[in-house]
């Protein structure tokens, strides 16, 4: 029993058993806070920053209680640390860029939580900004149109710093979209434009007024020019159709659905007009095929019309 007591006496023993306990109690208090604090905060964002925050301060706390028990023999290290300190900055230099993307990424607004970027080739929305790693939802590789694919995608902050950071979501929450329909060039052209535009409008109803007021917010900040945020239809021919093409503004998360139902409902306007506006279709044209006979010539024809929808003209 003397043995034991006088080996808790020993001075590290007892600054070992110091910093267990010590660190036992910061955790349980910070379990407590995790699970207390959030019931009154049903904000999402919210809770989600306060859990994060009492996460990284737990480490910190950790951290300065080490330093205060071990404190005494803090000043005979200095010099081993000064002379070890490039060489751990060598080794850690990835996880220290990382750590240093993460302040960045913070007070630096490169993007946030919720935000639709594209970092390292990998495009996502941010679920959560770590210390050394961004994650991501994944939308795109195997799925077509900006949809989830399941995967989470964990990145380096020190990306920041590399290469470019895609933001489509950041400073203003809608993107430029487009859409092109071919017509037959006997299509009533300037009735197909109004009718493209109607739909447009249509669509979009209020939203265009939003992202207008998004927009002013921008020019504001940085040096833009008056773009047009209400949607347009322009048209282009040559010898096979007209191509219209309509632009407009989209949210961000809404690029697919909003583009099925463009597409939608220009082929409901497109059937109820009376064919004045016909959709284009590649064709193909054969002329001036020489046959030895009527008969031959006429089986010719309809093996051809079997397999096509190609105009004969023998």
């Amino acid at each position: 029993m003397e043995q034991f007591i006088a080996y808790f006496e020993n001075p590290t023993v007892q600054r070992i058993a110091i910093v267990i306990v010590g660190i036992f109690a910061i955790l349980l208090i910070a379990s407590l806070l995790k699970r207390v604090v959030p019931k009154y905060i049903k904000e999402t964002n919210n809770r989600y920053r306060i859990y994060k925050f009492v996460s990284y301060s737990t480490y910190l706390v950790i951290a300065l209680f080490i330093m205060v028990v071990y404190s005494s023999q803090l000043a005979g290290l200095s010099v081993f640390l000064g002379v070890a300190g490039a060489g751990i900055a060598f080794a850690l230099q990835e996880v220290i860029a990382s750590i240093a993307g993460f302040f960045a990424i913070n007070f630096s607004n490169f993007y946030k939580l919720g935000d639709r970027v594209m970092l390292g080739g990998i495009k996502g929305d941010v679920v959560d900004i770590g210390i050394l790693r961004t994650s991501l939802m994944q939308i795109g590789d195997w799925v077509n149109g900006d949809l989830y694919n399941g995967k989470i995608v964990r990145v380096a902050n020190s990306f920041v710093f590399k290469e470019p950071v895609y933001n489509y979501s950041g400073d203003f929450p809608f993107l430029w979209d487009e859409v092109t329909i071919p017509v037959k060039l006997d299509s009533d052209f300037e009735y197909a434009r109004k009718l493209f535009l109607d739909i447009l409008n249509e669509v979009q109803g209020d939203y265009v007024d939003a992202a207008q007021q998004d927009w002013r917010k921008m020019r504001t900040k940085m040096m833009l020019e008056n773009a047009q945020v209400s949607p347009m239809v322009t048209m282009s021919f040559d010898e096979n159709w007209i191509i219209f093409t309509l632009r407009f503004v989209v949210d961000y998360k809404k690029r697919r659905s909003t583009k099925d139902l463009i597409f939608t409902k220009a082929l409901q306007a497109i059937r109820n007009s009376n064919k004045k506006v016909i959709i284009a279709s590649a064709a193909m044209e054969i002329i001036n095929i020489m046959a030895d006979d009527d008969e031959n010539d006429n089986g010719l024809e309809d093996e051809i019309a079997k397999h096509t929808d190609a105009k004969i003209d023998l």
